[in-house]
């Protein structure tokens, strides 16, 4: 996909030359002249990415990010500054991702942006790997923060060995573990527990979830291979 990037600069040769030189990196370019339209530009055509002006006539650079800001608006910003550190300081204050002094090299801005871009993908992919706070489990419910299973609002008690063996199934839903993995995943490669040991804490866990622990719905054993999660008590 297209990275998108709005300048924002009231110096009309520097937006072609600039427009130009973005467009034939790969990327698709959007301009504006004056700061009044700015939250019109972004809701028509939603950027990726802004270069802002700092200095502009009418409505400055500085309170139009602060604007953006103050309404949520977390789209990265690299904010073109003057020569002066205190106004980069200020910018980065206010909420600008990167800041650059004007005059600048377009390289230089172009690899600014692509770092900034980097980290917005990096952060936003480490967000999604963040586990959910509260996992259904047919008619419970595990609540990973507070390390709690609970049925109909009754409190089901788990030990720390129980609570750490069901945080790796729900965490690998519908996948066949074997008993060596999930040692692994308990206690590391270097560990050296046994695998009855895992054994114990499954029929422990079955006692815990199952209606009959003997004909497990939601731990369910793969014969020669290990025990796979089913959170809604399917068969895999």
């Amino acid at each position: 996909m297209t990275t998108q990037i709005l300048v924002v600069d009231d110096d009309v040769e520097l937006l072609g030359s600039l427009a130009d030189f973005l467009g034939r990196e790969g990327m698709a370019v959007s301009v504006l002249h004056e700061m009044r339209s700015l939250g019109e530009q972004i809701k028509r055509e939603p950027p990726d990415l802004i270069v802002l002006d700092q200095i502009m006539h009418g409505v400055n650079g500085l309170t139009a990010l602060s604007t953006l800001r103050a309404a949520g608006n977390t789209v990265p910003v690299i904010l073109a500054s003057g020569p002066d550190d205190m106004d980069r300081i200020v910018g980065l204050e206010m909420g600008a991702d990167d800041c650059i002094g004007k005059p600048f090299n377009p390289r230089e801005l172009l690899a600014r942006m692509r770092a900034v871009l980097r980290r917005r993908t990096l952060s936003a992919s480490a967000a999604a790997r963040v586990e959910p706070e509260v996992v259904g489990i047919g008619p419970f419910t595990l609540d990973l923060q507070l390390r709690t299973l609970n049925m109909e609002n009754k409190r089901v008690t788990l030990s720390g060995g129980e609570f750490a063996l069901l945080k790796v199934f729900v965490n690998n839903p519908m996948r066949t573990l074997t008993r060596e993995r999930l040692l692994e995943l308990l206690h590391g490669p270097e560990d050296d527990h046994t695998d009855r040991g895992v054994d114990v804490q499954v029929w422990r866990l079955r006692r815990l979830l199952e209606a009959n622990p003997s004909s497990p719905r939601f731990i369910q054993t793969v014969r020669s291979h290990g025990y796979v999660f089913v959170p809604d008590g399917a068969q895999p």
